[in-house]
């Protein structure tokens, strides 16, 4: 199973240095979760830089994947993996759903470097 972090989403359909290693996990739908923070965060981005239309094809992607809604009990495991790690809300709940389904998180974002079952590509300069 394989958790894709928001910045290796972005990167991915940036097309930047890091999206080859991305695709892999994300074009292997049928083990792919996606948590409902990274639609949020990827939504974001999107509108910012872009329009509905882009977004409405990203979010057609990112539907590939099995959605997982934060719960209570998911929330209450990413607190506690923020305290522990010193990790940023999303970051924490993105991490605690990849503990939940035993999933490796793919990212390129220098909060996950050091975490167990972290695939951490270091971001590439343009």
């Amino acid at each position: 199973m394989n958790v894709v972090d928001t910045s290796a989403w972005l990167e991915f359909f940036s097309g930047g240095g890091n999206a080859a290693a991305f695709s892999a996990p994300i074009k292997q739908t049928q083990d792919l979760i996606v948590p409902t923070i990274c639609i949020y965060e990827i939504s974001k981005v999107i509108l910012r830089e872009s329009d509905e239309n882009h977004l409405i094809q990203v979010l057609a992607a990112l539907h590939q994947g099995q959605i997982v809604a934060l719960t209570p009990s998911l929330a209450s495991a990413a607190a506690k993996i923020s305290l522990a790690n010193r990790l940023p809300m999303a970051d924490s709940i993105i991490y605690a759903t990849a503990k939940l389904h035993a999933a490796t998180t793919w990212t390129q974002d220098k909060d996950f470097e050091m975490l167990s079952d972290v695939k951490y590509l270091p971001k590439q300069k343009k």
